[in-house]
């Protein structure tokens, strides 16, 4: 392995960091997106009995038990239960845009990964066969196959590292990406469904 990354130049050693780079970004998101998500059909479940009840304490103690944005948003809404319709969608939306930087935190990296390695790669191919080309210009055009093999070699090593980085890295962003709009429509659900039940289709403060 080592002897390979010698071999495709400084380059490499460029790429081989993005790839650890981008191997930490995605397990720290896998872990933290986990944390974050909850069964929010089960949670709505039971807050919906205790908002039904009035019991508004223990449902802020719930959230407050609860971790995630899910819990987070609902308890700002909570806490404003006898606001106007209009204004608990507006707790909820900014509530709900606080959550989306920690959601997004570190995606950016990785997209910059997916989409810059390859160009990377695209550099050290053309380095790779300046360097073959240099040589064969050294040589007044008569260079050997061995004496060209180097620079074509650093050429080709370069651009399938880079696609070794790149591939996973896109696939990894995607994955993460679809994994935040998925968090970002529970927390929609469950505060429409949060304020109905606060405010239900015939009370009086739905129309402000």
């Amino acid at each position: 392995m080592l002897e390979l990354v010698q071999k495709g130049g400084p380059l490499v050693w460029l790429i081989l960091l993005c790839s650890v780079t981008a191997l930490g970004v995605f397990f720290e998101r896998v872990l933290s997106l986990h944390r974050a998500s909850i069964h929010t059909g089960d949670f709505l479940r039971g807050l919906a009995n205790l908002l039904r009840r009035k019991n508004y304490a223990e449902a802020l103690q719930e959230c407050a038990g609860t971790s995630g944005p899910v819990p987070r948003v609902l308890h700002a809404v909570i806490l404003k239960h006898g606001a106007p319709r209009s204004e608990l969608r507006d707790i909820a939306q900014e509530a709900g845009q606080l959550e989306v930087p920690r959601l997004e935190r570190n995606l950016a990296l990785l997209g910059t990964i997916a989409y810059a390695t390859p160009l990377i790669g695209l550099l050290g191919t053309i380095l790779g066969l300046l360097s073959a080309f240099q040589q064969i210009s050294a040589h007044g055009g008569y260079a050997t196959a061995a004496e060209i093999a180097g620079g074509v070699y650093e050429a080709l090593l370069t651009s399938a590292a880079a696609l070794t980085v790149a591939i996973p890295a896109f696939v990894a962003h995607s994955y993460l990406s679809a994994r935040v709009n998925a968090v970002l429509h529970d927390i929609e659900r469950a505060a429409i469904e949060t304020i109905e039940i606060l405010h239900g289709p015939d009370d009086p403060a739905s129309a402000a």
